[in-house]
């Protein structure tokens, strides 16, 4: 049986190997952009890409893909924010589930919808236990989804959730701050959610220092995502590159 990418993801977090990936948002990048952060990912080994944002207006989630497969072979991975946001270009797709929330229509609405192009299109669907935390303001994610998020010192609600995804049949977790977050997932919650599921777990938002990479690891995270701070900041590959190469 062929290897999937999910395959790679649970390996590597059952080995210990602390994975990142570089969120792209196709609103935020240009093609010299793209070049730079396939740059990046190169230096710093990173093990995949995220595409996607919360809302799309002027970017093209396709070019983007197409745009990075020129310049790496690392896996695409569409980051949905809607069921709007797929391409069979794509190598896989988080099939999230917002579980932190009560709307519906991001609970399995959207999911029904994007269900049968994801089957045709014949991309590998990562089921996808979606939590978004609390970080100081409201983001653009929680505002598009209708949704209040967990708040940030209830790491037991975070832990609960999780679990229930694991129930759920959840691949795996994602606790997400939100794009530009002024406060990070906190180290307690990520620690109490690893200690009630063993899903690989991801973490994102607001992560723009090496101090705050290695919290992350050190609490439990198995992978991290970054995006912002790549774009804001040309030397933070430089930066994060120790804390990489200690942990792995």
């Amino acid at each position: 049986m062929k290897a999937t990418i999910l395959d790679s993801i649970v390996k590597k977090a059952d080995s210990g190997k602390k994975q990142l990936s570089i969120l792209i948002d196709p609103d935020k990048v240009n093609k010299s952009s793209i070049n730079r952060l396939c740059e990046v990912a190169d230096e710093i080994s990173a093990d995949f890409f995220l595409i996607g944002g919360s809302l799309l207006t002027d970017g093209d989630l396709e070019e983007t893909i197409l745009l990075i497969k020129e310049k790496s072979k690392l896996p695409c991975i569409i980051f949905p924010g809607s069921s709007n946001q797929l391409s069979p270009k794509a190598d896989a797709i988080l099939f999230l589930s917002l579980l932190s929330g009560r709307n519906p229509e991001m609970l399995i609405g959207q999911q029904v919808i994007a269900a049968p192009y994801i089957k045709q299109a014949n991309i590998e669907a990562i089921g996808t236990a979606y939590l978004l935390i609390e970080s100081g303001s409201q983001t653009t994610a929680s505002y598009m989804s209708n949704s209040n998020p967990i708040p940030a010192n209830k790491a037991e609600i975070a832990a609960s959730t999780a679990l229930a995804g694991d129930y759920m049949g959840m691949q795996l977790i994602y606790l997400d701050a939100g794009s530009g977050a002024k406060n990070v997932v906190p180290e307690e919650m990520i620690k109490k959610v690893k200690s009630y599921t063993k899903k690989p777990l991801f973490i994102g938002g607001g992560i723009n220092t090496a101090n705050k990479l290695k919290a992350a690891y050190e609490a439990g995270a198995d992978v991290v995502v970054i995006g912002n701070a790549f774009e804001k900041d040309e030397n933070f590959a430089q930066e994060i590159s120790p804390i990489l190469k200690q942990f792995n």
